[in-house]
């Protein structure tokens, strides 16, 4: 295993000056070696169709420290940058359309502009590791842990924005038509921003102890509820889009999808936006049955190009919000007035408990597939660093007018593929990240992008975090009581999905004292969010109720087949005293015939 890259404290070691720094790029860049190298480019290119003969040669591993040409690490940065591109642009997209706040498309253009920014800076700080003045702490893994914005906001920011609308916090016109909302964003992003700060305290507590607060059985059922309720926005994007027109009304501006007026606008489940939502999802099985590395790791981007082609070539595409977009953009550009909106308070703690959860499990897998250790001071050290990075990581989003941020898990994939761990290539993705936002042309066409193609891409997506919820239940033992806590959370955390709005009518409080209100808002909220009522009743019944000694059952029936075996020796004894007794009493007439059995 290679330690070398982390230290828990700093040493007294040689360090480079500025002048061999300065030459070591020099070279880097100017000679054959350190621009191209001797790596086997058409490896990653090479698809895996039935009639070629596979390779058995395997690729070279390049660790964090080793020496990575200039034009590979740009080469795998740009492949980790596309595998992360479908989640970083998703939850803005989503969480500025219908079902969110429903901003303008310049609004949602920015939107997924800084979003790319964002996740291009702070996923260098993941990756750089700061050590903290005068302390044994750090900022960073030291790692390629890149982060983008996180889909586990996605359930709660959608619930607030419904109550938000409800109660009147949002404008909603006289036909019912919801208005934009650009006071309810900003009050998302500063609560959120609030809310980070118990990442950030939980970073300072030790791993050993966080997993026993928080282990597999919370936070397994508490992911895979996350992706299930997922789903249903990508489903209903699928079949035409979300909010007013997925309700087919029979007249009004939304009784077609996207809108009435827009280009090829159809009712909402019409055949022609499942078929090209199939299109996309089947691109992506394609990708993995027959893609090269490459392809396999940007699958669900290739996905959506094929998709966004389709679409072009019959007719669902505008361009005029792609020539209205201004040609460059960048932070703050817009801003959003910032809030705590009360209500949000306990869904977004929960949402930060799971992150961070997240978080150490994806540095865990990062760990592993870089051939580092994954276990001891060291690995302690990293997973202090990165928690305490995503904690800090969701305070600055939130500054930066961004929903909350995690570490993502799909570029462990990459890594495993190209067997490339080195942090030039994720230096490479960042540097990919932050030109796609600064360029806001290339945003523009995201948004533009039709609900049909968005939804089958998304539809995927969410299935994979449904997914690893599941994989980490499989690490618990079914034992009878992990049982009864999954029966128990699980029973809550579907019924709140399948039946979102089963609490709305429990408080029937209709007075002026907004501070009551608010409270029974948030109560609202957390039992209308099915993840989050499954994540705190398994919690609490994890803590609760004693562990089992289930072994007793097993030592049982271990002494039983010890006595069983015990009582055949005896057996056996007495045959052959008796046999003994026989033969003596016949005179010895009797003999052993071939197959051991007396004769006379």
């Amino acid at each position: 295993m290679d330690t070398s890259p982390d230290k828990t404290r700093p040493e007294m070691a040689y360090k480079r000056s500025y002048g061999d720094k300065g030459r070591a790029i020099f070279k880097a860049f100017t000679t054959k070696d350190g621009l191209i190298g001797d790596y086997d480019y058409a490896f990653l290119f090479k698809p895996n169709l039935p009639f070629m003969r596979k390779s058995r040669r395997a690729a070279p591993f390049f660790g964090l420290n080793d020496r990575l040409p200039v034009i590979l690490a740009l080469v795998l940065g740009f492949q980790h940058a596309l595998s992360m591109l479908a989640g970083v642009i998703t939850p803005p997209i989503i969480l500025a359309g219908q079902g969110g706040v429903n901003l303008g498309s310049a609004d949602a253009q920015y939107l997924v502009s800084t979003s790319l920014i964002v996740c291009g800076i702070l996923s260098a700080v993941q990756i750089t590791r700061f050590h903290i003045y005068k302390t044994p702490y750090y900022i960073g893994t030291g790692l390629i842990s890149v982060v983008g914005t996180s889909f586990t906001v996605i359930p709660v920011a959608t619930g607030a924005f419904a109550q938000m609308y409800a109660t009147g916090y949002c404008p909603t016109a006289a036909d019912g038509t919801k208005l934009p909302c650009p006071k309810g964003y900003g009050a998302l992003i500063g609560t959120g921003t609030v809310c980070a700060l118990l990442e950030i305290l939980l970073s300072f507590t030790r791993p050993r102890f966080l997993k026993k607060i928080f282990p597999p059985l919370v936070t397994g059922p508490t992911v895979a509820l996350i992706g299930i309720n997922l789903i249903e926005s990508g489903f209903q994007n699928w079949a035409g889009g979300t909010g007013s027109c997925a309700e087919r009304p029979e007249s009004g501006p939304f009784s077609l999808c996207p809108r009435v007026g827009a280009p090829h606008a159809l009712p909402w489940g019409s055949a022609e936006f499942i078929g090209l939502g199939f299109s996309v999802f089947v691109t992506i099985i394609l990708c993995e049955r027959f893609g090269s590395p490459i392809m396999k790791s940007c699958a669900v981007v290739l996905g959506l190009l094929v998709g966004c082609i389709i679409a072009g070539a019959t007719g669902y595409f505008s361009d005029s919000a792609i020539a209205a977009a201004p040609a460059v953009s960048f932070i703050w550009v817009k801003t959003f007035p910032l809030s705590v909106y009360g209500p949000m308070v306990l869904p977004l703690l929960a949402v930060y408990i799971v992150l961070m959860m997240e978080a150490i499990g994806d540095i865990t897998a990062t760990c592993d597939v870089s051939r580092l250790e994954v276990e001891g001071t060291l690995f302690d050290s990293r997973i202090q660093g990165g928690v305490l990075a995503d904690g800090f990581n969701g305070l600055l989003s939130g500054l930066l007018t961004i929903t909350p941020l995690s570490t993502f898990a799909q570029n462990n994939g990459v890594i495993a593929l190209t067997r490339c761990a080195n942090r030039k290539a994720g230096y490479a993705a960042c540097f990919f990240l932050l030109i796609m936002g600064i360029f806001s042309k290339f945003a523009a066409a995201l948004v533009s992008i039709p609900s049909a193609v968005l939804g089958g891409m998304t539809t995927f997506l969410f299935s994979a975090v449904a997914v690893s919820g599941v994989r980490i239940i499989s690490t618990v033992p079914f034992t009878r009581r992990n049982r009864f806590i999954l029966t128990a959370a699980l029973a809550l955390g579907f019924g709140a999905t399948l039946v979102p709005n089963w609490f709305q009518y429990v408080f029937t409080y209709k007075g002026d004292n907004r501070s009551k209100q608010g409270f029974f808002n948030a109560i609202t909220l957390v039992c209308e969010t099915g993840f989050a009522l499954t994540g705190f009743s398994a919690m609490f019944l994890n803590l609760v109720l004693q562990e089992e000694v289930e072994h007793e059952v097993v030592d049982e029936i271990v002494e039983g087949e010890k006595a069983a075996k015990t009582a055949d020796r005896n057996d056996d004894e007495m045959d052959r005293e008796e046999w003994a007794r026989i033969e003596k009493g016949s005179g010895g007439d009797l003999e052993s015939g071939a197959d051991g059995v007396k004769k006379v």
